[in-house]
């Protein structure tokens, strides 16, 4: 018996049909329904390769262009591809092409895929329009082929607005982890953000991020302009416990702190209260300092102690301000490159700041980092009476200044002790109500957070070129585009116009 003689597409049929009925009757023996499905793949290209000129001539009779027999030439059409797509969609291989590998997950990704302990669901509230659609899209999908406990939804908020105000969505690009009872948001598709999330929710202790008060600081309940309110509620939603404690009352930090905030101290805080800062610190705690300029805090002694300084008055900048905005309202969109940082995409809005300073010689075994600072056409301004700012070389401080830092010991700690750090931001009203869901406000407030926590521990992951770089002008730039777009290129397609019409009349 030959291999022409087998009945090839009969048995190709029948072990498509079989593979079939398996897979709806029993979809966990993928293998025996992958196994009999690539057989009749097999066996449908071999009858025809085989019987080409039979087909060929049978397919050119008159009665079969006219007959059912050419229906059953296209069913046999039909189940090659069905095959072919149904082996694609259970078994697919992707190529990443792209320059930097922008599309293949780092080895720490696929070692948190491989270990989740639950189910994850992942909602992406975004349209298709939107500058971060198509990165979630491919990276999730990446995330989805490397791990069957996750599930991904897209969502455009504006079709369902009704879920997107039930998830509190505020802004477009935005992801919403959930397992086992927890809720993550991600407002980034880099790999660092989305991975750092599947770490996060896959844990079953939350870290404590707790608020000093007793100082004036501004309160995490209120929901006024000036409140934290906001900032309260997306640490919530990040997976972090989120509380306060009075020092005045406390003789130390509480021992399950893994972040102590102030946030924009008003009036001085007892150098019994620093004292305590200081050992929390010591033992290897991590510290956010928020502190606005003009005011009375009494912190620099215990900013001292590390080599960090509070500048005096307030930061002026005529080129990364807020356009059309005060001179005040600097729009910081120079980065130091640190682990807080990296992923920021957009500019960072810092009303009415102070800068931070370093002395080397006193924090000699602290690594010093600027995390923001101002442009060079830019000064502390110390006399702001009348408003009439202007740099007086004798009393004012030239920038490029830092309003935030950030600060970690050179040497690492024994083995089993934690590592302490510090933040310093010269500026709290960036994270309250009013200013927070400004995106890099936001952003930059919780990375820092994240940081500190040390929930950001796949920093490692080489970053990726971001999805998204927004263009926000400066009065310089806004200016010039004004120019060319109102003025320089009407005038020139005027112009134009005007040339082409005296020629075409001396025709």
């Amino acid at each position: 018996m030959s291999l022409k003689t087998l009945p090839l597409g009969i048995i190709g049929t029948v072990l498509a049909a079989a593979g079939l009925i398996a897979y709806s009757l029993r979809p966990e023996l993928l293998w025996a329904v992958t196994l009999a499905e690539g057989l009749a793949l097999m066996c449908l290209i071999a009858f025809f390769v085989l019987h080409f000129e039979a087909v060929k001539a049978f397919s050119g009779r008159r009665s079969t262009k006219m007959g059912v027999n050419t229906v059953l030439m296209v069913v046999l059409f039909s189940a090659i591809l069905v095959i072919v797509n149904f082996l694609a969609s259970r078994h697919s291989i992707r190529w990443d092409l792209s320059e930097n590998q922008n599309f293949t997950l780092a080895p720490q990704t696929h070692r948190v895929l491989r270990t989740l302990p639950h189910d994850v669901k992942i909602t992406v509230f975004t349209r298709e329009k939107d500058p971060g659609y198509q990165a979630y899209k491919e990276r999730l999908e990446s995330y989805r082929q490397a791990s069957t406990k996750l599930t991904v939804e897209f969502i455009d908020p504006e079709k369902q607005p009704k879920l997107a105000q039930t998830y509190g969505i505020f802004r477009t690009d935005t992801a919403i982890f959930e397992s086992h009872g927890q809720t993550i948001r991600v407002t980034s598709p880099s790999e660092v953000e989305l991975t750092g999330a599947l770490i996060r929710i896959s844990k079953d202790t939350k870290k404590r991020i707790v608020f000093v008060e007793g100082h004036s600081e501004r309160s995490l309940e209120d929901k006024e302009r000036n409140g934290l309110s906001i900032a309260k509620e997306a640490l919530t939603k990040q997976g972090y416990d989120v509380g306060t404690v009075s020092l005045l009352t406390e003789t130390a930090v509480p021992a399950n702190t893994s972040v102590l905030v102030l946030a924009g101290p008003r009036r001085p805080v007892t150098q019994e209260e620093q004292d305590r800062i200081y050992d929390y610190v010591e033992k290897g705690g991590r510290l956010l300092v928020l502190v606005d300029p003009d005011t009375q805090t009494g912190l620099e002694a215990l900013l001292t102690r590390w080599g960090l300084g509070l500048g005096p008055g307030v930061l002026v900048d005529l080129q990364d301000r807020l356009a059309q905005g005060d001179l005040t309202a600097l729009l910081v969109r120079t980065f130091t490159e640190h682990e807080i940082t990296q992923d920021l995409t957009s500019a960072v809005l810092f009303p009415l700041s102070r800068h931070v300073t370093f002395d080397e010689q006193t924090g000699k075994d602290w690594d010093y980092v600027p995390l923001a600072r101002t442009s060079p056409n830019s000064w502390a301004e110390t006399n702001m009476q009348g408003r009439v700012v202007s740099l007086n070389e004798k009393e004012d401080i030239k920038g490029p200044l830092p309003m935030a830092a950030a600060l970690a010991p050179k040497n690492a700690p024994e083995e089993g002790k934690p590592r302490p750090a510090v933040v310093v931001v010269g500026n709290s009203t960036f994270a309250t109500n009013a200013f927070f869901n400004f995106p890099g406000n936001s952003d930059f407030f919780l990375h820092t957070a994240g940081w500190l926590a040390e929930e950001r521990d796949l920093i490692t992951i080489a970053p990726k070129e971001p999805a998204l770089r927004p263009f926000t002008p400066n009065p310089i730039q806004e200016r010039t585009l004004l120019y060319v777009q109102v003025i320089f290129l009407p005038l020139v397609t005027f112009l134009t116009g005007m040339m082409v019409w005296r020629k075409r009349r001396r025709l």
